[in-house]
């Protein structure tokens, strides 16, 4: 047993609590560096699931948009059928595009998601969400 790790001296124990000390600092020091990252990770984990719920969006307006242009013959039945499906999408940021060819109607839906949290949509750009869908026109009960 040698002289700093017997029970009776003192001069072992003192020296342990300050190599805790040391340590706890060291802790709240790593804690401190590493908390942004963890931060900055956990924000855009969350602005991913954001545009991935705007895509939803977007594919199920899509395929209310084909079907509302697909019953009706109006020229803006297709945009009236896209912003009826949802409210959660801007309707300023929503672009639809329907064309007849024959007995079936094509339905673009292009909608700009926006970055708006904290710092993460600052680094990353407003991406651009599309979806389509050709659907095959109601025939018309006369």
């Amino acid at each position: 047993m040698t002289a700093s790790s017997r029970p009776g001296n003192r001069r072992g124990r003192h020296r342990g609590r300050r190599g805790r000390r040391a340590c706890g600092g060291l802790a709240t020091v790593e804690l401190a560096l590493g908390f942004p990252v963890v931060l900055l990770g956990v924000l855009l984990v969350l602005q991913i699931a954001l545009v991935a719920r705007d895509q939803l969006l977007v594919t199920h307006a899509t395929r209310e948009a084909a079907r509302a242009a697909a019953v009706e013959p109006r020229t803006g039945a297709a945009r009236a059928g896209a912003l009826r499906s949802s409210t959660a999408l801007d309707p300023d940021r929503v672009e639809v595009d329907a064309d007849r060819v024959g007995d079936h109607v094509r339905v673009s839906i292009r909608y700009r998601s926006r970055t708006s949290l904290p710092l993460v949509g600052l680094l990353l750009p407003d991406p651009l969400l599309r979806a389509d869908l050709t659907m095959r026109v109601e025939p018309s009960a006369s």
